[in-house]
């Protein structure tokens, strides 16, 4: 793996997505638009945007940031852009690498727009840290990115890309205990809730909310989300073949 290659890569990816204003829009200014939103539904009972806002705030970016990635390199797979970089000395871990490091740069300021929104302007109730809500907030941007890449190599247009996100986003959305607590699901949702990894960033989320210190649990919630992405980032870079010879 070499530096210089990811950051080429990266480089690339980012001026790719500055003359993309849609998906700039997408990324940075939807989850804030949500929020704001969410915000004002709930203006006769500020407690619930504080019971949910915190959840949702780890829920958007990860969405965004997966229709964004998966599109995207959709794009670079169809238009043969990945055919002929795999052609070159490049290494599969430097072009994850790269696209990983550029995505998560935007999911970078993504989350500090939404965080300083829902905190700052929304007024946000938590008990703990901001910076550790925004932590979660960038760990699930992270990991929307991962899945992104991750399913992009079984999509062979944007319109599959985008029906990957009821298979994959929408069962964890619902299991995660935004609705309800998964301790009341029945026995077999519960378990598969477990393994999803939204459940922990949602309830990373809650902790922030709720303790005012660094818990235990949120360590693991943390590192459950972190490892996930690590572990799916790696899963893509095993999809990366090219299909001449």
């Amino acid at each position: 793996m070499s530096t210089a290659r990811t950051l080429a890569t990266a480089a690339r990816v980012l001026r790719q997505l500055r003359h993309d204003p849609r998906s700039i829009a997408l990324m940075l200014l939807v989850p804030c638009l949500m929020l704001f939103l969410l915000r004002y539904v709930f203006d006769g009972s500020p407690g619930t945007f504080d019971a949910v806002g915190a959840s949702l705030l780890g829920i958007f970016p990860l969405i965004t940031m997966f229709l964004v990635t998966s599109i995207a390199t959709l794009r670079e797979r169809t238009s043969g852009t990945l055919e002929r970089l795999l052609a070159l000395p490049l290494g599969k871990a430097d072009l994850i690498a790269g696209y990983a490091l550029a995505f998560g740069l935007v999911a970078v300021a993504q989350s500090v727009l939404a965080t300083g929104l829902a905190v700052g302007l929304l007024g946000l109730d938590v008990v703990g840290s901001p910076w550790l809500l925004l932590l979660v907030a960038l760990l699930d941007a992270l990991l929307g990115t991962a899945l992104g890449l991750f399913v992009s190599a079984f999509a062979a247009s944007e319109f599959q890309a985008v029906q990957f996100m009821p298979a994959v986003i929408f069962p964890q959305l619902l299991l995660c205990g935004l609705f309800t607590p998964r301790d009341t699901m029945a026995p077999a949702l519960e378990a598969l809730s477990n393994v999803l990894p939204m459940s922990y960033a949602v309830d990373g989320m809650n902790e922030v909310l709720r303790h005012p210190d660094v818990t235990p649990a949120f360590v693991r919630d943390a590192l459950v989300v972190a490892g996930c992405a690590v572990l799916v980032l790696a899963l893509g870079a095993a999809t990366l073949r090219r299909r001449t010879p």
